[in-house]
């Protein structure tokens, strides 16, 4: 077993307290995603559980272990950076096998591990490789493959796609969660990509100012988010928000309605201003000003004929409604 549980953990650098005590359970398997902006705490968290930040109190167990003050080396994680930090002058085996060597492993068996990680990675052709010869989706896979070798019970990895142009993050995206699905391994993985998040998760972890706003399985927090935060957080184009007198008619605060869930109609709706169109080819993001409500983003077919100064009437269907009051979510 190899959950990672926190147990009103917090943690202080000098005055600043920014985990200010949190429970949470990272269950065995999985691939939990530390989602949230900069400054939120999912870094701190992260190396928390690498044994590379002190724990102020609390506990953290791995697998039932407590590691809290254990040495990184004694906790059975492997870290994987946003820099690749791959010695140049090594070949891809060697740097896959490097940490292998320095553990004292008998040759034949670092051979073997290397062998079978880049199988795993498609790297078996680029073996002989020095780093420059390499593209940064290929870079990136021998850093894993790093990791691979040593068998830990839980990967950690920080931002590691932040480096790539937006072609390769995709590519990585898929091939980072084929192989949590290959080898079944317990995964952290830290980001402040929503989009990553929901694509490569079984389970997210919002976080905001040190706290957890939500944790579930990505469409459940998409469906149903617990906060206007996790609401305007996860999902693109944001969530449309108002408030003020429409909100007050439904009994809330604040109303949420995702752009792919407004529509455009022929009467009974908000009458609106196009500003901007967007038109990405399988869908088109219409920006418009209504009267009643502000500002809103459309997301519609990509085929609409919809031009900047048109006059529009967008409506929405109710089940698609999300409505908060008091910062939290109203059952609907």
């Amino acid at each position: 077993m190899s959950d990672v549980v926190f147990s009103s953990v917090s943690k202080r650098f000098g005055a600043v307290e920014v985990i200010p005590g949190i429970d949470l359970t990272i269950p065995d398997g999985s691939f939990t995603v530390l989602v949230g902006p900069s400054g939120c705490g999912k870094s701190t968290l992260l190396r928390m559980i690498a044994g590379l930040e002190e724990v102020t109190a609390g506990t953290i167990r791995i697998g039932g272990d407590d590691v809290t003050t254990r040495d990184p080396s004694q906790r059975g994680i492997a870290m994987v950076f946003q820099s690749y930090a791959l010695y140049p002058h090594m070949s891809v085996a060697d740097n896959i096998g490097f940490g292998l060597k320095l553990s004292g492993l008998p040759k034949a068996e670092i051979a073997r591990r290397v062998s079978e990680a880049a199988a795993t990675l498609q790297l078996t052709q680029l073996l002989d490789r020095k780093p420059r010869q390499l593209s940064g989706g290929q870079r990136q896979r021998v850093a894993i493959g790093r990791a691979i070798v040593r068998k830990p019970k839980v990967f950690l990895f920080d931002e590691p796609l932040s480096n790539l142009d937006a072609a390769l993050r995709a590519q990585m995206r898929v091939e980072l969660a084929e192989l949590h699905s290959r080898i079944g391994a317990t995964m952290v993985y830290v980001t402040h990509d929503q989009v990553e998040a929901m694509t490569m998760a079984d389970r997210i972890v919002v976080l905001k100012d040190g706290h957890i706003e939500q944790a579930g399985a990505p469409m459940d927090l998409y469906r149903r988010p617990a906060t206007p935060f996790v609401a305007g957080f996860i999902g693109s184009p944001r969530m449309n928000f108002i408030s003020g007198t429409e909100a007050g008619k439904l009994g809330a605060d604040l109303i949420g309605l995702r752009p792919e869930h407004l529509r455009l109609v022929d009467a009974g709706g908000w009458d609106a201003t196009v500003r901007h169109v967007e038109h990405l080819g399988g869908e088109t993001l219409i920006y418009a000003d209504a009267d009643a409500v502000g500002a809103l983003t459309i997301k519609t077919d990509g085929d609409a004929d919809v031009q900047a100064g048109q006059a529009i009437t967008v409506g929405y269907g109710p089940d698609n409604l999300h409505r908060f009051k008091d910062g939290r979510r109203l059952d609907t």
